[in-house]
C-alpha cells in the first residue's frame, strides 16, 4: 500500500493567544492595516495574517502578551479595539443562536 488516504488534509494554524493548533476554518485571520489589527473572516485582505480563536479569553491573552505586534512583525503597537468589538460581537450572535 502507498500510505496515501481519500481524506484532504484540513489546514492547522496556532492560535496566538492560547497557542494551541485548531483547524484554520475554527479560527480568526487577523492582519495589520495601518496601527490598527483587523479582523478578516474571510482572510482575503493582503499582508501578514495572524490567527485566533474568536473568543475574548484568546483575544485578552494575545494582547497581554503583545502576541499581535509579534506576529504581525509590526513596528509598534497596535489598536485592537475593532477587533475586540468584532469577536464580542460573533460571540453573542453565536450565543443568540440554538
Amino acid at each position: 500500500m502507498s500510505g496515501r488516504t481519500r481524506a484532504h488534509a484540513c489546514p492547522e494554524r496556532t492560535c496566538v493567544g492560547c497557542r494551541q493548533r485548531s483547524a484554520k476554518t475554527g479560527l480568526l485571520r487577523v492582519v495589520a492595516i495601518e496601527d490598527e489589527c483587523a479582523p478578516d473572516p474571510r482572510g482575503t485582505l493582503p499582508g501578514r495574517g495572524a490567527y485566533v480563536h474568536p473568543s475574548p479569553v484568546c483575544l485578552d491573552l494575545a494582547v497581554r502578551r503583545r502576541a499581535f505586534t509579534r506576529a504581525l512583525r509590526a513596528p509598534g503597537a497596535l489598536d485592537t479595539k475593532a477587533l475586540r468589538r468584532y469577536v464580542e460581537q460573533t460571540t453573542v450572535a453565536e450565543q443568540a443562536t440554538p
